[in-house]
C-alpha cells in the first residue's frame, strides 16, 4: 500500500502541475478565445499528463478524435458559454461513438447518439474528453464496486472517493476537467462531492433530461453536475437543463419560479455518526460557521425523511433496478459485481401490492415533509455521516454503503433539490461537506445559499491550493435586490412589510465608505436616513441587509414608504450597486448623525 500511495501522490502532483493555472470553466474558455492554437496545445499537454492507468477513467479521447474536436470547435461561435471547455461524463451516460459500459464490460454497447445533456453541452462548445468510472450500474455510494478498479480519494488513497459517480468527482477535484456529469438516484451526485472538496448540484428530478442514460431507478434518476465552484455549476446547469419531449421523465419548470434564498434551516435534531467522531466534530464546526453567517438553525425531527429514505432500498423501488438490468443479470450473472447483483436481485421479491402500499405511504410522507417546509426554507445536513476507508468498505460493503445514504436517500423520493458544498477539512486532513436541500425548482436559491456560505467559509478548488472563484448572489427573474438599513431590518418593527410580501433575505453587508447615516426626527417607528456623500471616506460603511423581492412586491412596498425616504441606488463596499432606501437632503437638517455607530442596530442598542 505504501508504494501504491507514493505512486498515486506523484500522479496527483503531476496533474496539479499541469492544471493549476487553467482548471476552471472560465479559464479554459478564455484561453481558447484569446489564442485557439495555444489553448489547443495546452489541452493536448494537459490530457497527456493523465496517467494511462488512472482509475478515475474508463475511456479517454484519443489524439485523432481530439483533433476532430478542435476542427468542430473552429466552426462554432466564440460566444458560446462552454467554448473549448473540457468535460467528462459518467460512463452510464451515452456519447455518440463511445462505448457505454455502466462499469460492466460485458454489458457495453456503442452509443449511436449523444444523451440529450451531452448534446446540449457539446452544442455549447464543450469538449468531451472521456467517460469516468462508477459503481457498477450506478449501484452504490462508495466508488469501489467496479471491475475497472476502486477510485481512490485524491486526499488520501486509503479512503473512498464516494460513489457511484466516483470517477467524475475525482477528475474534477484533480483539475483534469473543468466539470463533469454524474447521476444521482440516492446521493451519487452529492456524496462524492463531499468526499472530494467540490460542488455537487443535484437539480430537481426531470430538470435535466435522462434520455440516453442507463437507468438505475428510472422514475428517480437525475443527472448531476460536479464543478470546482458555483459559477461553473450554474453555467453548466443553464446549458444542460431544459424540457426534453423525447424523455418521458422530463418536466417543464413551473412559471414563475419562486427562488427563496434559504435563511431558516432545519438541521437534524440528533444526528447519527456511526462512531465517526471526526465527521461529528466537522459538522459542529460547520454549524458554528452557519450561525456566524447569520443563518437560523432549527433542530428538527427528521423521522419522516428517514422513513422516506427506507423506501428506496428496503421497499419496492429496488424493483426498478431489476427492470433496468435484470434480464442481463439473468443471462450473465458472473459478469456482475456480487454486491451489486445481490442488491438488484432483491427487486424480484416485491409484488404490485407492495408497490401500491409503498406509494400510498410515500404520498402520506410527502404531505408531512411539505408541512416541514412551511416552517423552514431548507434543510441543512452533513453530506455524509461517515467517511470510511477502503478497507472498512471491503470488510462490510453493504453496511458501510448504507450508512453513507443517511442524509441523501430521501431527496429524490421526496422530489427535492440539493446542493453539496465544501465545508472545510477534518482534523485528519480529509474534506468535509454539507448539503442544503430545498423544494423542487429552487436551484437559484440553493446557489445563492452557496454564495453566502462561500463568503463565510471560502474553499480551495478541489485538491489544489487555489481558492475557488466566488459567485455573486443573484435574484431570480423578475425580482430585485433591495438594501434596507433601518426599520425594515430583521427583528425591527417594519420587517413584516418585506416578509409578508414573500421577500427573501440574501445577506448582511455594508455600503461603500462614503455614506452617512442619520436618525430622523419625529418618525414612528424610529427610522434612519441614508445619505450618499461621494468622494469622502466617512466610515467602514453602513450595515445593510439585502433582500430579494418581486417587482409587484417592491411596488407595493414603496406605497408604504413615506417621504423623505425614497428608492435610489446604493453602492456596496464590494462595488456592487443595488436598489435601496435613501433620504432626501431637507430631512437631514434636524436629524442626528449616527454614522460613527456603523449601523442602525448598533445605534439603537447604544441608545437603550
Amino acid at each position: 500500500m505504501l508504494v501504491y500511495q507514493m505512486e498515486y501522490q506523484q500522479m496527483l502532483t503531476a496533474a496539479a502541475n499541469t492544471t493549476s493555472s487553467c482548471s476552471g470553466l472560465a479559464e479554459w474558455r478564455g484561453r481558447f478565445i484569446e489564442d485557439f492554437e495555444e489553448a489547443a496545445g495546452a489541452l493536448r499537454t494537459h490530457l497527456a499528463a493523465i496517467a494511462p492507468d488512472d482509475l478515475a477513467w474508463i475511456a479517454r479521447i484519443d489524439a485523432k478524435a481530439l483533433e476532430l474536436e478542435f476542427e468542430r470547435l473552429k466552426g462554432l461561435s466564440f460566444e458560446l458559454p462552454l467554448y473549448g471547455v473540457p468535460f467528462a461524463v459518467k460512463d452510464n451516460i451515452d456519447a455518440a461513438g463511445w462505448p457505454t459500459t455502466a462499469a460492466c464490460p460485458e454489458f457495453a454497447y456503442l452509443a449511436e447518439k449523444d444523451a440529450t445533456v451531452v448534446a446540449r453541452l457539446r452544442g455549447a462548445g464543450a469538449i468531451l474528453i472521456g467517460k469516468t468510472n462508477l459503481d457498477q450500474f450506478a449501484t452504490g455510494l462508495v466508488g469501489t464496486r467496479s471491475p475497472y478498479g476502486e477510485v481512490p480519494n485524491p486526499f488520501n488513497p486509503d479512503y473512498i472517493s464516494g460513489g457511484s459517480s466516483s470517477g467524475s468527482a475525482a477528475a474534477v477535484a484533480r483539475g483534469q476537467v473543468a466539470f463533469a456529469l454524474g447521476t444521482d438516484t440516492a446521493g451519487s451526485g452529492r456524496v462524492p462531492a463531499g468526499f472530494n472538496n467540490i460542488v455537487g448540484l443535484k437539480a430537481t428530478r426531470g430538470a435535466l433530461s435522462t434520455k440516453g442514460v442507463v437507468p438505475a431507478c428510472a422514475s428517480l434518476d437525475c443527472v448531476s453536475i460536479f464543478a470546482l465552484d458555483l459559477n461553473d455549476a450554474e453555467t453548466v446547469l443553464s446549458v444542460a437543463a431544459g424540457f426534453d419531449e423525447t424523455d418521458p421523465w422530463s418536466r417543464q419548470a413551473p412559471a414563475p419560479i419562486t427562488n427563496v434564498t434559504p435563511q431558516r434551516l432545519a438541521i437534524p435534531m440528533e444526528p447519527e455518526w456511526y462512531g465517526d467522531e471526526q465527521q461529528a466534530a466537522a459538522w459542529q464546526a460547520a454549524l458554528n460557521e452557519a450561525e456566524a453567517a447569520g443563518f437560523e438553525l432549527i433542530p428538527t425531527d427528521f423521522s419522516p425523511l428517514f422513513e422516506m429514505a427506507a423506501l428506496l432500498y428496503e421497499g419496492p423501488w429496488v424493483t426498478e433496478r431489476w427492470v433496468a438490468v435484470g434480464d442481463f443479470i439473468q443471462q450473465k450473472p458472473e459478469a456482475v459485481n456480487p454486491v451489486v447483483r445481490g442488491i438488484i436481485e432483491q427487486g424480484q421479491g416485491f409484488s404490485a401490492a407492495d408497490q401500491f402500499r409503498a406509494e400510498y405511504r410515500r404520498e402520506a410522507l410527502l404531505k408531512t415533509i411539505a408541512r416541514m417546509f412551511t416552517q423552514v426554507d431548507a434543510l441543512l445536513v452533513p453530506t455524509s455521516p461517515t467517511f470510511p476507508s477502503r478497507a472498512a468498505v471491503a470488510a462490510e460493503p453493504v453496511k458501510r454503503n448504507s450508512e453513507l445514504g443517511r442524509y441523501t436517500n430521501f431527496v429524490n423520493l421526496a422530489d427535492l433539490s440539493a446542493l453539496a458544498l465544501p465545508a472545510g477539512f477534518r482534523a485528519d486532513g480529509l474534506p468535509f461537506g454539507i448539503t442544503v436541500i430545498a423544494l423542487a425548482w429552487q436551484h437559484q436559491g440553493l446557489l445563492n445559499f452557496g454564495s453566502r456560505w462561500q463568503q463565510q467559509l471560502p474553499w480551495s478548488a478541489g485538491c489544489s491550493k487555489q481558492s475557488a472563484a466566488l459567485r455573486e448572489i443573484k435574484s431570480a427573474k423578475d425580482t430585485h435586490v433591495l438594501a434596507v438599513v433601518g426599520a425594515h431590518l430583521q427583528g425591527q418593527p417594519l420587517n413584516h412589510q418585506l416578509t409578508s410580501r414573500g421577500a427573501s433575505f440574501l445577506e448582511t453587508t455594508r455600503t461603500a465608505s462614503d455614506y452617512r447615516l442619520y436618525a430622523l426626527a419625529n418618525t414612528t417607528p424610529p427610522k434612519p436616513g441614508l445619505s450618499h456623500c461621494p468622494g469622502t471616506a466617512l466610515s467602514d460603511g453602513i450595515e445593510v441587509e439585502l433582500w430579494s423581492l418581486s417587482s409587484s412586491a417592491l411596488g407595493e412596498l414603496l406605497m408604504e414608504v413615506p417621504p423623505p425616504l425614497g428608492l435610489g441606488t446604493v453602492q456596496l463596499k464590494d462595488g456592487r450597486q443595488v436598489k435601496g432606501f435613501i433620504c432626501e437632503g431637507y430631512a437631514l437638517n434636524d436629524a442626528q448623525d449616527i454614522t460613527s455607530y456603523g449601523g442602525w442596530r448598533a445605534w439603537r442598542e447604544a441608545a437603550k
